[in-house]
């Protein structure tokens, strides 16, 4: 059974109740107008409802009523709640925040990622976690990563294969991977091909992440058992993933803002049926939240042309009938969850109330507060304590080798040719001081980094896929006091510049997430990017640029828990160094 989405038989016999008029509904719908997909039409009716399932759809009006809320929807339209199906939820911000924030404009299901669980969780705290989640009115579903996104030095420990099989079989679990760790597989790995096989044996879908993949790679990857993969970058891919038989996500993120495109290039090719896409944005940052979540994706769809019934289809029964829920979510029908967006128009997916199993998020310009606030230090999770002292020795650079920006999250080797047996380097050029360094303080690996700004002379942060110290910048001392400060925070990211902090995010959540409510994130992630700006920072999302320094499932070098990695031949390049 899958965690928060089945309800007791004691629960069922008050749901028969309510139909039988013996019991009152809690809620009732009363003139509802609502999108019904298997009709492709808009329905009107009664919806009752009891706490939060939806009990009953048609002309009836309940006998009972004593205690019932009654809600007019009289020129209002009703379609289901929207269903995020790859979401990253600890990107600065945690679970509880994220949900808070886009239920209010419509998305009340996540499908999040465990990775920051594995890596930043003891095992039982992070099952505690997963399981205390399902009281929030969003409902959560996770996935099960089959490896940890980069070359770590306790991968055994941290994700030993009881656990793997134990996140699998969890029952709030609806999906292995994304499998970053494919080439693996390819080469041979039969551990992921057995993990892809117990996956496939609890009836539970596969997730890929094929950047870049060719048709017969695709091929491949279908024959080991997988079902999506959501990292089209154009029409042409996503047409390609749909040949090879895949359920395909269209992303719109805030590094990958394909969206658009995606739909301008699948119309072009003729493509009008939609049954097997559905919507993702793919864990962006704060600030691209701003305006909600799976609502703007809809607002794309409708405005490339999309049929409104496909496009919220999309957002939402498409999602579940994929994932083998839609007995329980997608559909606003009897059995389901009461997870309802009230719409002023058909073409406008912003949604001027919001219901999530049952409870009002918002409506008549009311917000509702049903989420119940997370004490962290249940989990074991408190600020990061940094019991180690930097020094001047560990700011030695030699390595003949640097790592040079591409783009937001494309690293590739070049050749240090400047003198950096400096204290402190130039701001003509765009060259800077990398080291990082254990978080325990075991170990460090030293190199150069081009692209990343001219004009950073001390950068610290914690925020990265691993959680170890990442310190780029141009003058060491600025870079000594950006480390300073660090631990006085308890970790984050932190800018200096001639001995001074300029910039500053503390992350209470092991150093790596926010537990501050989400206008105010946004209004930190704004700070920081503006004076990255000013600094010289020229991509597209610094957040990014950070979390993917260390993630090998991207080309072509990386700095990992063992050394600079080189993804494409699989070899340690340069190893750490022992402090």
């Amino acid at each position: 059974m899958r965690s928060g989405a089945f309800w007791k038989a004691h629960e069922i016999r008050e749901h028969i109740d309510v139909v039988s008029n013996r019991l009152a509904p809690t809620l009732w719908l009363k003139n509802a107008v609502f999108l019904h997909p298997y009709l492709n039409q808009w329905v009107k009716s009664n919806i009752w409802i009891y706490k939060d399932r939806i009990i009953y759809v048609g002309n009836e009006e309940p006998e009972k009523t004593a205690n019932t809320e009654i809600f007019d929807c009289k020129g209002l339209y009703l379609v289901p709640g929207y269903i995020e199906p790859h979401a990253h939820p600890f990107q600065l911000y945690n679970p509880h925040s994220l949900a808070q924030h886009v239920s209010q404009t419509g998305t009340t299901t996540l499908i999040c990622d465990n990775l920051f669980l594995l890596l930043q969780f003891p095992k039982k705290k992070a099952f505690s976690f997963v399981e205390d989640m399902q009281s929030s009115p969003v409902q959560f579903f996770w996935w099960a990563r089959y490896d940890l996104q980069t070359e770590c030095r306790e991968e055994d420990q941290l994700i030993p294969p009881d656990v793997v099989k134990q996140w699998i079989e969890h029952p709030a679990v609806i999906q292995g991977g994304e499998l970053t760790g494919w080439p693996k597989l390819l080469l041979g790995d039969d551990l992921f091909l057995h993990w892809i096989h117990e996956t496939k044996k609890v009836g539970k879908r596969v997730e890929g992440h094929f950047p870049g993949a060719s048709r017969k790679t695709l091929t491949k990857m279908k024959l080991f058992g997988v079902d999506s993969d959501h990292e089209s970058i154009s029409g042409e891919e996503v047409y390609n993933r749909l040949l090879c038989g895949y359920s395909v996500p269209l992303r719109y993120s805030s590094i990958r803002p394909d969206l658009p495109k995606l739909l301008e290039e699948l119309l072009a090719f003729g493509v009008n049926r939609f049954d097997e896409m559905f919507f993702t944005t793919d864990g962006s940052t704060p600030a691209f939240y701003e305006n909600g979540m799976i609502n703007q994706t809809i607002q794309i769809a409708l405005e490339a042309g999309i049929p409104e019934f496909e496009a919220y289809k999309m957002a939402t029964y498409n999602v579940a009938r994929y994932y083998m829920l839609d007995s329980k979510l997608g559909v606003i029908g009897p059995g389901r969850l009461a997870s309802i967006n009230f719409l002023e128009a058909k073409n406008n997916p912003n949604p001027v109330a919001v219901l999530a199993k049952g409870k009002w998020i918002h409506k008549d310009g009311q917000v509702f507060d049903h989420f119940p606030q997370a004490d962290w230090n249940k989990y074991e999770v408190a600020p990061l304590e940094l019991d180690w002292d930097l020094t001047m020795d560990d700011l030695q650079f030699s390595m003949p080798m640097g790592l040079k920006m591409r783009n937001t999250v494309i690293i590739e080797p070049y050749s240090i040719t400047i003198d950096n047996f400096v204290d402190e380097l130039p701001l003509d050029h765009d060259e800077s001081f990398l080291a990082v360094i254990d978080k325990k303080g075991k170990w460090r690996i030293n190199t150069m980094l081009k692209g990343f700004a001219k004009g950073i002379k001390g950068f610290a942060s914690t925020y990265s896929t691993t959680g170890d110290v990442v310190l780029i910048g141009k003058n060491k001392q600025d870079m000594m006091h950006a480390f300073s400060r660090l631990k006085e925070i308890g970790g984050g990211i932190v800018i200096t510049e001639n001995g001074q902090v300029i910039y500053e995010m503390p992350l209470n959540i092991n150093g790596a997430a926010s537990s501050k409510k989400f206008k105010d994130l946004i209004k930190e992630e704004n700070g920081l990017v503006q004076i990255m700006r000013e600094k010289g920072y020229k991509f597209l999302d610094p957040i990014h640029s950070l979390l993917f320094l260390s993630c090998t499932h991207l080309p072509y070098i990386r700095v990992t828990q063992e050394g600079i990695y080189d993804v494409m031949k699989k070899t340690i390049l340069f190893p750490t160094i022992i402090r």
